[in-house]
């Protein structure tokens, strides 16, 4: 069986939705999820603050490259449009680690070389898995460690939301449809 960390993400259009999207795909494959996040856009483009969750899965058929193929086909199914490095997207599946894979392909970095800067990915993680680990490098280091050396500004943009990607939560001011 393999198993997976997702990092998923989305700033355009119904984003709860978006999210909720790989969770469904996903049914019974989905060991846990996080709650949802909002976090500060990352990589310096101005756009909206996205929402962000990590997904927990296991597949006896999945391969790395099966996750890849999973998750970007989601992205197409959200009508996702790569037009600017690290700008607004509809919806965003990473693989952050698959079970011990070690990969440089540029295809399918693992784990994921940027997870271990990024507090929207580690503090859903550590909701799902508080005694998860990372290589970075050649050391394998707890992801909570890692966010202790993340700066407090990029720790403040991380907050949870009441959301979870099993409910619908109630819509009121725009929040929750998408418009935010």
């Amino acid at each position: 069986m393999t198993r997976a960390v997702l990092s998923i993400g989305s700033n355009i259009g119904d984003s709860l939705a978006h999210l909720r999207s790989v969770t469904t795909e996903l049914g019974s494959r989905v060991v846990s999820c996080s709650p949802v996040y909002r976090s500060a856009p990352w990589g310096g483009v101005e756009q909206q603050d996205f929402l962000n969750a990590v997904v927990v899965a296991e597949d006896d058929d999945f391969d790395a490259w099966d996750w890849l193929r999973f998750g970007q086909r989601l992205e197409e199914a959200a009508d996702r449009v790569r037009v600017q490095r690290w700008g607004p997207r509809s919806l965003d599946v990473d693989v952050v680690v698959c079970e011990n894979t070690i990969s440089d392909d540029p295809r399918l970095i693992l784990p994921h070389p940027r997870a271990h800067e990024r507090a929207f990915v580690l503090l859903p993680w550590l909701d799902v898995e508080p005694d998860a680990t990372l290589r970075v490098g050649d050391d394998d280091i707890s992801v909570s460690e890692l966010l202790a050396r993340l700066s407090p500004e990029e720790r403040a943009g991380v907050t949870k939301q009441e959301w979870s990607l099993q409910e619908r939560p109630v819509e009121h001011d725009g929040v929750g449809d998408g418009s935010w």
